[in-house]
């Protein structure tokens, strides 16, 4: 099965879950259970041809012309993470459905666990960097979901947005340094990219690209000084910290610079940033963990300083460490989980998670304790666990590191301390809340927890277990394909084993057990040192620098915003003449060296009556019928203009357009004020009278410059493949709906958003309704006149004729989709103009916000069906048929595109007119408004 079903298939299980409100608990699980699971099965599916060495793809061509295409790869490194994500997801889905009470709603969480799934692997199994980018800032959206689940606590929202912001700001950081890459290498696949590592290096951007991506990772996995949002991302219920802290999402940081380890790493600039950062958030998060009293505050220090370790490793400059990294990486994972698991099992039972009140659980629930304590063990690197064996390989990589010279045996030495405090934050977590006497002050009576809810953190414990104990037997194999992957040479051997005798990585893992321990019989006077320091919170500094953002911000807002759009067109074109005139200045002549057509009386009376309605416009301003009526001529002339030219598609669009604008405007001035605003000081007129003459001077001779110049236009490559490539002689037409689809797809979207946005603002709105004219004539007594109903519900028909005429004959003649939307939509508005919106809705029942959203989707599954061919996105087809009774016919997939344009262009059109129109009904303006379709 095809690699892009694995994200499409969590997809479709996120929005099922989010269905699943009316279901119970165990279905509900369920179904949110059954989409990992066959994710993980088709994965299972493609991990023989990835333990055999291959590198499997799916690639689906999307925008080419700017290098985005769908996508996948799936390696060594992909099959490991994948295996993370959906197995460590499938646990946790189902732990979840015990650790929610009845309150709170499982189908949200699922949902948005499932769609936070969805971006992780989509991370993991791109292979085109703008589509991973895209998954990664997906991940920080669904995060903020995540964390923010229980919106009522001021902490969750606190912490949602400061993740939010630091991991999106990190995102943005990566997306430059994303686009140097590709600029770099030429290409955005990333399989191009890993196959250019050298030309990469010789770059003179290679140091900025390198930043900015390390900027996006150190952000993403809590990397010092980025660290602080992870303990307060806390605030999320257990099951989302056991998934985004431990498998997920702070591995994502951990995956880039894994994936991208052959063409960024392998310089003293990466070791430098790479290792001095790994071992600051290494010794960092393991100090801080010791002095936390909550046990997920534990947790996810602990986890900070796992993950400088990782970094740490990723820095250093040998094969091995490499492939320790991605050991710890399975390690960590496993035993975190199970951690979390555990902790929101004491935090369910008891009703705390403060480790002062928690003694003595050993009694009250020996199982979790159990379980609890091994996986603790294994964070701690005790023999026989998992945990042991990456930390020891840890120590060993450390003695052969060369990154501070002479001084490099203090790597080493702060490795085993950090190996110490881990031991320490360990057995902490164990005495504490294990032993240590008895409950004070629980707000629950202890009890072990449900059967099934310890399942999940059994499985994990016994992988702890036999990885600890049989590694080479248990994952091995996975370790190798992985490390390959990011090596992208055969892995260097190595020996996973409990002993290799005695020697100074024994040595030093003794060294940190014994160290831990006594750290922890010696704590309170650690306790005590603490306390003396200052505090200095992260949070505390983030909040009062993005506050004194936000001011300066809203400052610069205040500034330049003052509420007058008089001023703001000024500023506008204001800086369009400081860039549009500089160029002028350089030319050494204006005029170019072809020859100016003669000015005949048609052309000369056309731009005049052009200029006159312009300026009339402006001077009858103040008589708005007047001015609506003059601005019309200027759009009459403009669509002659077009015909002159021979445009006519222009000229139809243009007129249609002019003519529903012009019914737009008439129903504004309904409710415009009868009066109009005092005129402006000469000052100000003579102000923008300079503007408008410098703005008409600058884009004069902008246009006089390139009508004298020859010049290369794309025109002529559309004549030359319209008919070929897009099976239309309407070059306009096919360019729209083939050529730049893309474009049409994004233009129409952005106007059925608009209407949307337009309806929702009218609706409810309450509107003066005038009783009275601007010169006080009241409105006549007969609402719609006969004669214009007659004429009106005689031009219906003829009117869409035409309408389905110009839509059919558009793709070879001039017409199309968009000319037709705005006839039919003429027509009808018509109707409501001679009839009422009673007499219409009673007629015509339409719903005009379904009708945009089945134009964009029509539109979209157009586009989408040239995926199932492997074509690009909206690659149009067209062939030739006989039809009985009509003949020799063209067909093409474009016309289907055309039609889901016609629809948007109707409803986008008629929710407008429709959304004003029904606010001028005289008594009240709501009274109409039930019978008009874009309710």
């Amino acid at each position: 099965m095809a690699l892009f079903w694995v994200p499409i298939i969590t997809t479709i299980g996120s929005l099922l879950s989010s269905f699943t409100t009316k279901l119970s608990r165990n279905e509900t699980a369920a179904i949110a259970l059954t989409a990992p699971l066959i994710a993980l099965a088709i994965c299972l599916y493609h991990a023989p041809a990835v333990y055999s060495g291959q590198t499997l793809y799916d690639h689906i061509q999307w925008l080419d012309i700017v290098g985005i295409h769908i996508s996948f790869r799936f390696d060594g490194l992909s099959l490991l993470f994948s295996l993370l994500i959906l197995g460590i997801g499938c646990l946790v889905i189902f732990y979840a459905r015990y650790y929610l009470s009845e309150k709170d709603s499982l189908p949200k969480l699922y949902a948005y666990l499932l769609l936070f799934m969805t971006a992780m692997l989509g991370i993991v199994m791109s292979n085109n960097m703008l589509q991973l980018w895209f998954f990664w800032e997906l991940t920080s959206i669904s995060s903020f979901l995540l964390i923010s689940y229980w919106s009522d606590k001021a902490e969750a929202r606190k912490g949602a947005l400061m993740a939010l912001i630091i991991t999106g700001a990190g995102g943005l950081a990566l997306l430059a340094g994303l686009l140097i890459l590709g600029n770099i290498v030429g290409s955005y696949q990333i399989d191009q990219v890993l196959a250019s590592g050298e030309l990469i290096k010789q770059s003179q951007w290679y140091e900025v690209s390198l930043v900015l991506i390390l900027l996006g990772a150190f952000t993403k996995s809590a990397q010092f000084p980025f660290h602080f949002w992870l303990p307060h991302a806390m605030a999320a219920p257990t099951p989302v910290s056991a998934y985004l802290h431990s498998a997920t999402m702070v591995k994502a940081g951990i995956f880039l610079m894994a994936r991208f380890y052959p063409v960024l790493a392998g310089t003293d600039i990466w070791f430098i940033i790479v290792s001095l950062t790994g071992l600051a958030t290494l010794l960092l998060g393991a100090y801080v963990a010791l002095f936390k009293h909550d046990l997920k505050g534990l947790l996810a220090y602990s986890t900070i300083s796992h993950l400088g370790l990782i970094t740490l490793l990723l820095g250093l400059d040998t094969e091995l460490a490499t492939v320790a990294a991605i050991f710890h990486i399975i390690n960590h994972a496993t035993f975190k989980a199970s951690l979390f698991m555990a902790t929101g099992i004491i935090d369910h039972e008891t009703g705390t998670r403060d480790m002062r009140k928690l003694n003595g659980m050993w009694k009250y629930m020996p199982f979790t304790a159990t379980l609890a304590m091994v996986s603790a063990a294994a964070m701690a690197g005790v023999p026989l666990l998992n945990g042991f064996l990456s930390k020891e390989m840890f120590f060993a990589e450390t003695l052969h590191s060369q990154l501070l010279g002479s001084m490099s045996w203090l790597i080493p030495v702060l490795a085993t301390l950090a190996g110490a405090l881990s031991v320490a934050y360990s057995a902490r977590f164990i005495h504490d809340v294990f032993f240590n006497g008895d409950p004070i002050d629980l707000p629950k009576q202890p009890h072990e927890a449900p059967r099934y809810m310890r399942v999940p953190i059994e499985i994990l414990v016994a992988i702890c277990l036999l990885v600890g104990m049989f590694p080479n037997l248990v994952v091995d194999g996975l370790l190798d394909v992985a490390s390959s992957a990011v090596l992208t040479t055969k892995t260097p051997v190595f020996e996973i084993a409990l002993w290799h005798g005695f020697n100074l990585p024994l040595l030093m893992s003794a060294l940190a057990v014994v160290g831990g321990l006594t750290i922890y019989a010696l704590r309170k006077h650690l306790f005590q040192f603490q306390a003396s320091l200052p505090t200095l919170e992260g949070r505390s500094i983030f909040e009062k620098s993005f506050e004194s953002i936000l001011l300066w911000c809203q400052m610069r807002i205040e500034q330049f915003e003052n509420g007058s759009l008089q001023r703001y067109i000024i500023i506008l074109i204001a800086v369009f003449l400081f860039f549009a005139s500089a160029p002028l200045f350089d030319m050494q002549k204006l005029v170019g060296e072809s020859q100016l057509r003669p000015i005949d009386m048609f052309n000369a009376v056309g731009s005049a009556l052009l200029i006159a309605g312009a300026v009339a416009t402006v001077i009858w301003h103040r008589q708005r019928m007047v001015s609506l009526i003059m601005i019309s001529i200027v759009g009459l002339m403009v669509s002659v203009a077009f015909t002159r030219f021979s445009a006519p598609d222009l000229a139809l669009t243009q007129l249609s357009v002019e003519v529903v604008t012009i019914v737009l405007l008439m129903l504004a001035l309904f409710f415009l004020p009868q009066k109009t605003p005092k005129e402006s000081t000469s000052i100000r007129v003579l102000r923008d009278v300079l503007i408008a003459t410098g703005c008409g001077v600058v884009v004069g001779s902008i246009c006089y410059a390139l009508i004298t110049r020859p010049l290369d236009s794309i025109s002529q490559f559309f004549i030359a493949n319209a008919k070929t490539g897009g099976g239309g002689t309407n070059v306009v037409n096919v360019i729209l709906v083939d050529f730049r689809g893309f474009d049409t797809l994004g233009e129409i979207t952005v106007l059925g958003i608009a209407a949307l946005g337009i309806y929702k603002l009218l609706n409810n709105l309450p509107l003066f309704v005038p009783s009275t004219d601007g010169e006080g004539r009241k409105w006549a007594k007969e609402k719609y006149p006969i004669l214009l109903a007659t004429i009106s519900q005689t031009l219906l028909p003829l009117a869409l004729l035409v309408s389905a005429f110009i839509f059919i004959r558009g793709h070879n003649l001039p017409g199309g989709g968009f000319i037709a939307g705005l006839v039919t939509a003429t027509a009808i508005i018509l109707q409501y103009i001679a009839h009422g919106s009673n007499w219409v809705g009673t007629r015509l029942v339409l719903n005009y916000r379904k009708t945009i959203a089945g134009g964009v989707m029509i539109a979209t599954i157009c586009g989408l069906g040239s995926l199932l061919f492997e074509k690009p996105f909206l690659t149009s087809w067209f062939d030739y048929f006989d039809i009985p009774f009509v003949g020799k016919t063209e067909l093409a997939s474009a016309m289907i595109f055309d039609l889901g344009v016609y629809i948007t262009v109707v409803g986008a059109t008629m929710m407008i007119l429709a959304s004003l129109g029904q606010q001028t009904a005289s008594d009240d303006p709501k009274s109409e408004s039930k019978s008009i379709g874009a309710k």
